[in-house]
This record gives structure tokens, sequence and C-alpha cells, in this order.
């Protein structure tokens, strides 16, 4: 069933030039772009039977062709905290990842630590048996856990994929004030990737304010679009990812026709659905 639409706005992905394009450009065709999104019911439901005919999308109030939809399979990178804080939570977060591997579907995944110095242990071009093999293998370490570091590693690995969308789960239960070695250039490698940050933090193993208000993990998160996650025992980790597989199986890229040459300017999407709301995660240049 279908009633009128109501548009709601997309934020972008990368920084982009809100300049009005010339009536040339306007009358150009050919280029396109990509919202990443998900639709509910009106009882918060997902709903993934959704085409490209159900989906109203406007750039400064001028209607754009929808041209495909498909479930999102975009690259993810899995960082555990195997540092020293993190060695009793570890094996919680082995078998709540092994666990959310299984249920977010093929697509690529590379999965890495944060103890003795952030690292990469398999890349997306290895295969599951492979990523779950070093999973089990992950040990702890006698070193802190690095968490910005890693997110930076994530970042950087991330954007030489060229991938429109991507995201960083970090599983953090490291009692290091987030804050240290948190430099702008860190935090730009995570912001240039146009990666959606994910944390899940186990609070017990925080002291007062390590990932509270302000951290950059959490203003990161926050600002990506991302979830950030605060639990108060190691078993609520499955919890917690399970949550977020639900988040990731349900989202939608939308490809929609636009001039050659405009800009992505005040984007705003809906789906011509009764009861159905739209939440808009990015839009990005294909």
């Amino acid at each position: 069933m279908r009633n009128s639409v109501i548009l709601l706005p997309l934020v972008l992905v990368a920084t982009v030039s809100t300049v009005a394009q010339s009536g040339a450009a306007e009358s150009q065709t050919g280029a396109s772009r990509v919202a990443l999104a998900t639709v509910s019911d009106p009882r918060n439901r997902p709903l993934l039977d959704v085409s490209a005919d159900d989906f109203v999308i406007e750039e400064a109030g001028a209607a754009r062709e929808v041209l495909s939809v498909r479930p999102a399979d975009y690259p993810i990178v899995i960082l555990l905290d195997n540092g020293t804080d993190g060695r009793a939570d570890l094996p919680f977060m082995r078998t709540a990842v092994a666990h959310f591997i299984d249920r977010i579907g093929q697509r690529p995944l590379a999965l890495g630590t944060l103890g003795n110095g952030p690292k990469l242990l398999t890349t997306f071009e290895d295969d599951r048996s492979t990523v779950m093999a070093r999973l089990n293998e992950v040990a702890p370490e006698e070193t802190a856990a690095r968490l910005m570091q890693g997110a930076a590693l994530a970042g950087q690995t991330i954007r030489s994929t060229g991938s429109l969308f991507s995201a960083i789960v970090i599983l953090s239960a490291t009692a290091a004030d987030a804050r240290q070695g948190a430099t702008d250039d860190l935090m730009a490698a995570v912001i240039d990737s146009g990666a959606i940050l994910h944390v899940v933090a186990n609070r017990p193993a925080q002291p007062a304010g390590a990932l509270g208000p302000g951290s950059p993990l959490r203003t990161l998160a926050e600002e990506r679009h991302g979830e950030f996650t605060t639990i108060y025992t190691a078993a609520s980790y499955q919890a917690a990812l399970d949550r977020l597989a639900d988040r990731l199986t349900t989202e939608l890229l939308i490809e929609y026709l636009v001039p050659v040459g405009s800009k992505p300017n005040d984007v705003k999407v809906g789906v011509r659905l009764i009861g159905a709301r739209v939440r808009g995660l990015g839009v990005a240049p294909k």
C-alpha cells in the first residue's frame, strides 16, 4: 500500500560543494550516486522487500530517478581488544565475533587486533575459513590496546579499496583513555576513509570519562552514523553485535540518476509505503 511520501535528509559521505548547478548541467544525464539507507515499518521492523519504484529521492528539491536497490554488502574491518585490559573479555569477544561473522553474509571482511600495536590478521581477499582460523588464534598481549591507532589502520586499509561504503567495528575492553594518541592525523584517517564506525565498549573496564562523551571514538561513531554501544558485562558482547548485525543485514544501497557534473546538495529520501520510515546513512558518487 502507498501513501504520501515523507522525505528525510541524507548525510553525504564525502565533503562536497553545494554550489547550485547551471541549467546546462541539469540537462545532462548519465551519472549516478548511491545512497545507503534502512527502511522500517510502523513497528520499527526492517523492510527488505522494497523496490526501486518504492523510493523517492530529491536533491535540492529536484526529483531524481531511482535506478536500482540492492542489499548493502560493503567491506568491514573488525578489531578486537586483546591488550592487557582485554584478557578476561577476550574469550567472549571471540565467541561474539564468530557469531557476528556468520550473520553478516558473504562480504569482504578483515580481522585485526589492538594489543601490542594494532595489526591486521587477515585481508579482504581471505576466505571465511582463514578469518575464523585467525580469530581462534587471537591471544592476549602484554601491552595496552591502542584504539585510535587501530581505527586509523582500519581506515587506511578501507580507503585503499575505493569502496563507496564500509564499516569499522571495534570491541573495546581497555581501561586506557581513548584520548591517548588521538592525534588529528589518526582521526583524519578514519574520516577520510568514509567508513561508518561502530564501537562496543565494556563500561566496567573503563575509568571515568575514558570512552564517555567527548572521547574521540565516541565522537567519530556519532559523526559517522555508527553505533556506540556500552555494555556492562563481557557476556553482552554477543548481544551488542547481534543488534549491529540486524542493522547491517537490513541496509540497502539505492542507486539513482543525476545530471553529469552535479553535486549532491540537500539530498532527501522517502518511500511510497504506508507508515514506513527511512533512515539515511550517507550518499556517495559512483
